[in-house]
């Protein structure tokens, strides 16, 4: 079980930080000490985890759905998204797609390749190469989707 919370702890930080620490405390009503313990790895909040409502809340208001994606990594099961969630459209196709997969993968190689130079990856390489792959997974969604429309059309 402390394997799974450091997990879920990991990525309620990572969701806490992409909308911002002052604009989730505004979106969860929570003060900055409280979210704060919802991520700490002290000892005495490791089985303080953040309210599902609140996750629902700040994942509406993110870039991506940090603790959803790692409650589906933990069960094996991928994540596909549609339009429904969203106001705007999305640009480009499955050829742009490519053009930024491959980009990505690039990006995540570089990162690699500067990591294991010295023989030993670092927290910080190891959180850049996490940020890649979690970049990377969300073209690989982007590319599903174009092909799912393109697919139905």
């Amino acid at each position: 079980m402390a394997d799974i919370g450091a997990y879920l702890k990991k990525h309620t930080e990572a969701l806490v930080k992409d909308v911002g620490i002052e604009a989730a405390c505004d979106i969860t009503g929570k003060s900055k000490a409280t979210l704060g313990r919802y991520y700490s790895d002290n000892a005495e909040h490791c089985d303080r985890f953040m309210p599902v409502d609140a996750v629902a809340r700040l994942e509406k208001a993110a870039s991506y759905p940090h603790v959803t994606s790692a409650l589906a990594d933990l069960k094996n099961i991928t994540l596909s998204y549609d339009g429904r969630n969203t106001d705007t459209p999305r640009t480009g196709g499955v050829n742009s797609d490519v053009i930024a997969l491959s980009q990505r993968f690039a990006m995540l190689m570089t990162e690699y390749q500067a990591a294991i130079e010295d023989g030993i990856i670092t927290m910080n390489e190891a959180k850049r190469l996490l940020k890649e792959t979690s970049l990377l997974q969300q073209v690989l969604i982007e590319m599903k989707l174009h092909l799912e429309e393109e697919s139905v059309s």
